[in-house]
Parts: C-alpha cells; structure tokens; sequence
C-alpha cells in the first residue's frame, strides 16, 4: 500500500522510531493511523471496530513503554492492528488473515512486540501477571502492562488474576479500554487533571507515608482509608479494583494523548498493582462503525469512503439455519430458553433475542458459568440451547462432563464454527470436539451432511431426555433448504447414500459432499454417518463386510476423531479390516481461506480420491475384512 499520503505513518518502522516524535505530532500521526488501517482493512477484511477504538492508547503506550523490553500484552488481539503496524508490519497488512501472512492476532511467531499469543478473551492479566513475577525473580526491571476490554473483564479469569496480582503486590499495570461506557461529562478536564495528579509520584509517596504513619494508630487508620475512598469513590467508579488490591486511576479519555501519556509516564514510576481506566469508543474516527459497532466488529471487505461491504454474500449459513430453528422451536415449546457466551450476532441469537427476550440469557464471556446455568435450568424442567463455538466450549469442559452429562440432564449445544474457519487460524479452529465430545458417557454427538439435516438434528437433540450436541461449520452448506417441519432424526442411525464397489467412504459431516464427489470417481460407496455417538454400528459392520477398504472422512483432529471410533468398534468385533482414516493431522493449522486450507489437508474431492487410490493399490484384489 502506498505510504505517500502517510508521511508520519512512513517514518514509523518501530516503536523506537515512535518515540523519537515530539509529542505535538503524535495526534497527527493517529489521524494518519487510522486511515491508513481502514485502507488496508478495507482490503482485505477483519476485525475493525474495535482496533478503530485503540488508536490513540496504542501510539501512547509504545510511546511510554520500552517496547519490547518492557511487556505489552493484549487481550483477545480485537484491538491489536495499530499495535502491529506501529511494530514494524504495516507493509505487509495487506496480507492480513490471508494464507501466509499476517495473523489476525498477536502471534509469538510472528514478532518480538507480540509478547503472548491470543485468541480467546480474558488471558491478558494472567499472562501478564506471570511476566511481573519473571521480571521479579530476574531483577530485569521490565515493566508490565496488560491491556484488556471491557467485554473480556466479564470472564471470572480476569478477577482471578486480577485476585492474586494484588495479594502479590505485583509490578503490574492494567489498563482497561473501556468502549462500552460513553465518554460522558465526568470523562473530561476534571477527570483527566485528577487522573494526572492520583497518577503521580507525589500523591503516591504521599498515600504510601500517611499509611505508614496512620498505621500505628489504628482508629486514625481506618478514617483515613475511609476519607481516601469516599474522595475518590465521588468521582471514579473504582472501588472494586482498590479492594482487589490495585491502586485504580481514572477514568480518562483514551483519544485524549496529552493525557494518556503523562498519566502513563506516572504509572510507568510506580510500583505495586496499578489499574487505568481508559474509555474508548468502538469504530472511532469511522462514522459507519460508530453508529454500528457490532456490525462493523469483524468484516469482510468494504468502501472505506462508504462503508459498503464488497463481498457477495452466500447462501443460506449454518449459523442462519441455527438462528431460524431456535424461533420455530420456541414458539413450539415454551420449555426452551436460549443462552450465549457474549456471542449473540456470532452465534445467530439476534432475532431469538428480540422475540423471546424473557428466554434469552447472554451470560458474558463465561462460558463455564454458561453450561452450569443450563444444567441449572434443566434440574427444574427447562430446556436449555447453550449456542456456542467449538473452540469456546473448551473452556467449559469440565462443566460439560460433571454438571450436564454426568447427572444426564436434557441440554442441547449448538457448536457453530465446527472445523477449520479459515481467517481466524488455530485459536478460532474447532478441530478437537468429535475427539473430546465423543468419550463423555450419556451425549449424543451430531454433524449435519447440510442445512436441512443441521435443522432436523437441532429437533432430534432438543427432544431427546438427555444431553446432545449439534456440531455444524462456519459459513454455507451445499445448499439444501431445510423443511418447515421440526421432524427428528433416529438416533445413532447414518445411510447409505451411495452404493459402489471395493471402497466404502464413511463421511462425518461438512465431509460428506466432498466423500459423495470423491465416490463417483472411485465407483465407491459413501455412508453419511451422521452421529459421532453413538455410531451406526450396523452400517459400519455391514460396510466392512462388503469392500476392501474403509475410508473416514472428518473435518476434526484424526486422533481420537470419528474416524478412531470407527477403529474401535472394528477392533471390539474382532473385525480386520484395512482402514484409512482422513481429517486433520496432529498440528495447529494457520489461518487462510478455509477451502483453500481443507485441499491443502486432503480433505476435498481430490485429496479424499487421491488417498483412498494410493491405499486402495496396495491393497490384494478382492480381500475382505476378517476376523
């Protein structure tokens, strides 16, 4: 991307070229920032709205903090492209989230600036805690600093941290960007003029003298605690964080650098566990994405000048079949309530929302919270739908096991984003749950061949007296239409969608229209299997009785996945039979285009005929599984 109209941005290679600005020049290079980001993200497409937001804290913290000596982790990576193009790679922004280039969040891999890897919310303080106590044990001397949403500090992982930073009386300094709250009167010349001066040196060996004097008279003590937090309680809302043990400052404007910076320089001198209150507002600077930063959150491509999205859409979405099928349903049965983990849009809650607002629960990124709820609700006769991703649910799997499936109880999950989802790479990827769903006694484990089937297995694991799991990928499906009707499948019964000879294709899932592709060049049959628990047991012994080889086909991890169920069960039927198993192998895989990344694992049409011929010629013509 041309630089010309970024002379600032241009001089900017490093945080170290940063800091060699005067300071009266830092405004202009945010205006420049935050054009040239929604130039590039206009391109290529991401996560905006809040990066929008983080401009002015980002040029300010780099500008204070000696960078990368001195640690600066980001929560969640939503807010980190200033960070990256002021880190040395705004050349390279144009291959964002693509093949190859640059990830969409911070990544250890790919810079020295990106101090921790990211993906999922509310790891910053931990992470950053634990940099605190290294330096401590070091004598480096490096400072700490982790920055975190507002949106991540409803995670209980935070508090934790946040818990155990101040009984440790840790070196560490968090800012909370704030872009929830509006920047209202009190965030103004008051407000910042008193962050500026609680900040400082003097008011600090001030506050830490008088404890020690008062400490000795007990009675003065405590009226002085009190003094201190009744003057501060009538301005900053901060209470929380000083009983936690932190000294809180704020709340400041985080567009406003002539105070962010001297505020920093502050904290930048202290010891001890300092908290900063930044409020920010999403989509800053981008009238579209102030107006809607939901809609502006993650994007495709779009008209910087406009912002009219530039990718055509799709068909129908998996996530649209989900969103439809939880209205229909609770119109049917007044029994269901809908819960979300802070993915309302994400996870294709909207409408429900907005029509059953009494039955909708978004619980805030807490997922653990959000299984046992409807464990909870399901105790006194409710049906919950815990609508969630996959990779998200990994955070609730002990709650998953002991307070939903080990006491049996009726919840339905709708995993979204089963599989590869492409530009969000391996921290987004739900390449593990056909291995870690399919060994908890008592759930049934689903994945549609297509939109019609994710409908009819949505009812099938509403109505059955236990729990179960609908597991669907990101994006489109082949394009079939689902019925009006909520008609339930049998459970733990596949078919036969082909019939061929010497081979047997056994597709799980998003897999089975690439299986069914692969099958006509091969002249072999194809199975959509449909349940990764229970299996078809009969379908697979009679597939096994029949062909030569036996392929498995799954867009999940191969160990453990579907395709290791399918072994097992040969293997307890004393059954030898050759079997190939298909899906992704034992390693993270990057971000990309998800088509683009599912051939380059074999798991198309081509990939799936390729691998089932070059087993299938080793083979003796006309062998037969035995026992």
């Amino acid at each position: 991307m041309p630089l010309g109209r970024y002379p600032l941005l241009a001089q900017i290679d490093s945080p170290a070229d940063l800091r060699q600005l005067p300071p009266t020049q830092l405004k202009r290079l945010a205006e420049e920032l935050r054009r040239f980001m929604l130039e590039s993200v206009g391109r290529t497409g991401g996560h905006l709205a809040a990066n929008l937001g983080t401009v002015e804290l980002t040029i300010a913290l780099h500008y204070v903090f000696d960078t990368p000596n001195d640690r600066l982790v980001w929560d969640v990576g939503h807010q980190s492209y200033p960070h990256k193009i002021l880190t040395g790679r705004k050349e390279r922004m144009e291959s964002l989230r693509q093949r190859g280039g640059l990830a969409g969040f911070p990544n250890r891999e790919e810079s020295p600036f990106d101090t921790f890897g990211v993906g999922h919310s509310s790891t910053s303080i931990s992470a950053a805690l634990g940099m605190a106590l290294a330096a401590r044990r070091s004598g480096s001397g490096r400072k700490v600093v982790a920055v975190i949403g507002d949106g991540a500090m409803t995670a209980g992982m935070a508090f934790e941290a946040l818990n155990h930073a101040g009984d440790l009386d840790a070196n560490l300094l968090v800012v909370l960007n704030d872009n929830e709250m509006s920047i209202s009167p009190n965030v103004g010349g008051l407000s910042n003029y008193l962050a500026r001066v609680l900040s400082g040196k003097f008011y600090a060996s001030v506050r830490e003298g008088s404890k020690k004097v008062l400490r000795n008279v007990p009675p003065m003590w405590e009226l002085a605690k009190r003094a201190e937090e009744h003057v501060k309680g009538m301005v900053v809302p901060g209470t929380l964080f000083e009983e936690l043990g932190f000294n809180y400052i704020g709340p400041v404007d985080g567009h406003d650098v002539d105070t962010l910076i001297p505020t920093l320089q502050n904290l930048r001198g202290l010891t001890g566990p300092q908290f900063l209150h930044v409020v920010t507002r999403k989509g800053k600077g981008f009238p579209p994405a102030e107006q809607n930063p939901c809609a502006y959150h993650g994007v495709s491509r779009f008209d910087p000048e406009t912002g009219q999205m530039l990718s055509s859409g799709g068909g129908l979405t998996y996530t649209q079949v989900f969103g439809q099928w939880l209205c229909d349903m609770a119109s049917a049965d007044p029994r269901l309530v809908g819960i979300t983990p802070a993915m309302r849009e994400g996870s294709g809650l909207v409408e429900f929302s907005n029509r059953f607002p009494e039955r909708y629960f978004d619980v805030g990124i807490a997922e653990q919270h959000a299984v046992t709820l409807a464990a909870g609700l399901a105790c006194d006769g409710q049906r919950p739908v815990v609508a969630i991703y996959s990779t998200f649910l990994q955070r609730a799997y002990d709650q998953l096991i002991h307070d939903v499936a080990l006491q049996n109880l009726p919840v339905l999950f709708a995993i979204d984003r089963g599989g590869l989802v492409g530009p969000d790479g391996p921290t987004h990827a739900g390449a593990f749950d056909h291995s870690f769903l399919r060994c908890i006694p008592n759930l049934v484990v689903m994945a549609p061949a297509d939109e019609a089937e994710c409908r009819r297995m949505l009812t099938t694991g509403f109505l059955h007296d236990g729990p179960s799991a609908v597991r669907y990928p990101r994006g489109s499906g082949p394009g079939v239409a689902p019925e009006a009707e909520l008609t339930p499948l049998p459970i733990g019964r596949g078919e036969q969608v082909r019939r061929g000879e010497r081979v047997a294709l056994l597709a799980f899932g998003s897999m089975v229209s690439a299986a069914l592709a692969a099958g006509d060049r091969l002249n072999a049959s194809v199975a959509n299997m449909r349940f990764i628990k229970p299996l078809d047991s009969e379908l697979i012994l009679q597939l096994a009785s029949e062909h030569e080889l036996l392929v498995t086909v799954e867009e999940n991890a191969i160990a453990g996945g579907a395709g290791s169920g399918v072994a097992e069960l040969l293997a307890a039927h004393g059954l030898v039979v050759p079997l190939l198993q298909l899906g992704l192998p034992d390693r993270f895989i990057e971000h990309g285009d998800r088509s683009g990344l599912l051939t380059e694992q074999g798991l198309d049409a081509d990939g799936i005929f390729r691998a089932s011929s070059e087993r299938l010629a080793t083979l003796l013509p006309g062998q037969r599984a035995t026992t």
